[in-house]
């Protein structure tokens, strides 16, 4: 093929010209060769650039609708019902322009071509036939400040420069739905509680269509309701148990979904002790029967410490039937410490229980999960142990993250509700890591990042399902979360896993929680308002904060302490802790919940960081994105320099990143999203051996267990980079 001279745009339009061979191919194969060697044998990295300018050239640029001006535009966009005219209303033509001006000097351009392929795919806002674009990033941000800065323009332009310059990325249904007149939900996802009895039952069904339709992600704890075999009205054997529940919730994932944007996903949880556990694994089973499997629905295990001791004691434990429990106790299930109450349940005539060995149930999640990746996992006692707040943590959600008190409803004989209960709503965004430790202001950008979420909450009504509604007024519950720890390690070229990464973890963790702490108890000051029943937590009391005032809290590392003394952020003292103590216990803090750490999927490629805290599965990601076939991503700052600190997850191994991840967990309020990583040489005792370690070290939940694939024989390509790892 001859040298020729193609002009290429750049992301904003303008024109630039490339020589060589390379300028006459497609962005598609401009992507793929980062995963071919050149000829000198170096990473081609600079092509995914060039293929992000093309993408622009031959695809987006072509595909835009082109308006003279900002007022034309958002006339248009407003008179076609494609924005909200409400938001735009809040503020001045003439800072709108401002704003606006704000964005576009800051010269944004997508890092990565994957980065650029999913904002146009998944946010961009485009005509109603979707064949055009309506939005560049720049828009998308613009629109996303505008609505969650309710009308002050102070906030907006913060928000701007926080998402703009990488530092805080909301999550996706955020980032997607601002502004636009067509729109879902804010929230990234729910999490419900059902009661035994069939009015909570079929109203849970209901919620869950609901919810699925405007914001995707519904989890529902299944351990209140009475096992297989138990009697209703008396009547011995008349329980069909929870697997009907569940494939009935299967079935209302699969219809309700997100105007077609998000697919509907759900997940159950189910306490270890409830008599229908072992069915319940059975429904992932591969080989299972068509009348029990569940195939889309993802399901977790709620496990208290008694189950782990008896493990290691190798020891029967006893199942309990829920219904019993209830009766006896007056409490659901649910509610109950199985850990505190076992024994006595245990010599308790008037509750049935059966009995499984312990290890059998450890050993059959770890098989589940070499199958199938299945169940999440969630360490009741270890939560709740570290839970601030009044009241028991049953269930996680469907990313295991969100861990959050929720309380009953109750109905009346004509199905009105009688009391309503506490649900939950995951309130959520991000912040690079990398760019948060570059920024010019540490706690600045923390503060614009709660006030973000916090508007989120705030502007969250979801009238059709009142105990999600009320219990998001209650508690401005929210959940900040992090990602590109693995990407900032090795851009500093410190391994992941090592001493100096555990210690930059720690540090990193605990000055966010200083700072998050800290906005919160400033917005509680402005509005002279708490979250719903504050007074009755470890922060009023001022307990929480003992571990900080109590002990020194420093880098151990020389490298970690000079990388927060060049990034220019200052480490809380003691005496810092001490001031916000007395503060927060005199005014309080706006929000229940401030830290949850999610796993971070497609804002991570805008973003250009690695997902969440955990390694990177492969320095050249490979994936299949729809007609376009194989999209190449290359990790954030890989370079020939770095290359050597980008060692993938399943080589680095499950005990590193639980140590990581620990290190993290003891300054996260809520959890962290843990995926473990097996070699493909792993066995299910490897498996149960990551379960047992992760309860040890104070793991709050477990997330999907990864196996590596053995590489099959012939499909290997010559000098293909991912191929290589």
């Amino acid at each position: 093929m001859a040298n020729s001279v193609v002009e290429v745009a750049d992301d904003n339009g303008n024109v630039v010209s490339t020589k060589g061979v390379e300028s006459a191919l497609s962005y598609q194969d401009l992507n793929a060769m980062i995963n071919l060697w050149g000829n000198d044998q170096k990473l081609q990295l600079e092509k995914d650039k060039l293929a992000v300018r093309k993408y622009f050239l031959e695809h987006v640029n072509q595909n835009t609708v082109f308006f003279h001006s900002l007022k034309e535009r958002l006339d248009y966009l407003v008179e076609n019902e494609y924005y909200e005219k409400e938001i735009l209303d809040k503020y001045s033509f003439e800072f709108i322009t401002k704003l606006n001006d704000l964005a576009y000097s800051k010269k944004f351009r997508f890092e990565a071509f994957m980065g650029a392929f999913k904002f146009y795919t998944g946010y961009a806002l485009k005509t109603f036939d979707g064949e055009r674009y309506l939005e560049r990033f720049e828009d998308r941000v613009v629109m996303v400040a505008l609505t969650l800065a309710e009308g002050v323009e102070e906030t907006a332009i913060s928000l701007v420069e926080e998402i703009i310059s990488g530092r805080f990325q909301p999550a996706t249904p955020t980032f997607l739905n601002c502004g636009k007149k067509q729109r879902g939900e804010f929230v990234s996802c729910f999490l419900l509680r059902i009661e035994d009895n069939m009015e909570s039952i079929s109203r849970g069904i209901n919620s869950a269509l609901q919810l699925s339709k405007r914001g995707g992600g519904v989890a529902l704890s299944l351990s209140n309701i009475r096992e297989y075999g138990a009697p209703i009205k008396k009547i011995e054997g008349q329980s069909s148990g929870i697997i009907p529940v569940m494939k009935l919730l299967e079935d209302s994932f699969s219809y309700a979904n997100q105007l077609g944007a998000r697919q509907g996903a759900g997940a159950v949880y189910l306490n270890a002790h409830h008599p229908d556990i072992m069915r319940f694994l059975d429904t992932k089973r591969e080989n299972a029967d068509e009348k029990i499997r569940i195939k889309t629905l993802s399901i977790g295990v709620v496990l208290p410490d008694i189950t782990m001791m008896l493990a290691k004691d190798n020891e029967d434990m006893y199942l309990f039937s829920p219904y019993d429990v209830e009766k006896v106790y007056g409490v659901p299930f649910g509610d109950i410490s199985v850990t505190e109450k076992y024994y006595e349940m245990v010599d308790e005539p008037r509750i049935r229980k059966s009995k499984i060995k312990a290890r059998d149930l450890l050993q059959k999640i770890a098989e589940l999960q070499f199958e199938s990746g299945y169940p999440y996992v969630m360490y009741e006692d270890t939560v709740n142990n570290a839970n601030p707040i009044q009241g028991r943590i049953n269930m996680s959600n469907l990313c295991s993250e969100i861990l959050q008190v929720n309380t009953p409803t109750t109905y009346n004989a004509d199905l009105s509700y009688d009391q309503i209960g506490k649900d939950i709503s995951c309130n959520l965004g991000s912040l690079n890591i990398a760019k948060a430790m570059d920024g010019p202001d540490f706690g600045k950008t923390i503060e614009a990042s709660i006030r973000a979420l916090t508007a989120v909450s705030d502007q969250s009504n979801i009238e059709s399902v009142r105990s999600i509604s009320d219990g998001n007024h209650k508690s401005h519950a929210i959940g900040l979360g992090q990602m590109n720890l693995h990407g900032y390690l090795a851009r500093e070229q410190i391994h992941y896993g090592s001493d100096e990464g555990l210690d930059f973890t720690n540090m990193y963790f605990y000055t966010v929680n200083y700072h998050a702490i800290s906005a919160s108890n400033k917005i509680a000051k402005e509005r002279k308002q708490t979250f719903d029943n504050f007074e009755n937590s470890k922060y009023a009391t001022g307990e929480y904060f003992d571990k900080y005032t109590e002990q020194t809290w420093a880098p151990a590392t020389p490298k970690v302490k000079e990388l927060f003394k060049k990034a220019g952020v200052s480490i809380p003292t003691q005496e810092d802790w001490a001031e916000l103590k007395k503060s927060v216990m005199k005014h309080g803090i706006y929000n229940q919940n401030l830290q949850a750490v999610p796993p971070t999927g497609s804002i991570s490629y805008i973003n250009n960081s690695t997902s969440s805290i955990h390694p990177i599965a492969s320095r050249i990601e490979v994936r299949k994105e729809g007609k376009l076939g194989r999209v190449y991503y290359p990790a954030p700052y890989l370079s020939e320099e770095t290359w050597e600190y980008y060692e993938d997850a399943y080589e680095i191994g499950p005990d590193k990143i639980i140590d990581t991840y620990a290190a993290a967990t003891q300054h996260v309020d809520q959890g962290l999203s843990l995926t473990l990583f097996f070699k493909d040489t792993a066995t299910t005792r490897d498996v149960n051996r990551a379960q047992i370690n992760s309860w040890r070290k104070g793991i709050k939940t477990i997330y999907y267990i990864r196996i590596r694939q053995a590489a099959l024989e012939g499909t290997e390509v010559e000098n293909c980079v991912s191929c290589m790892l």
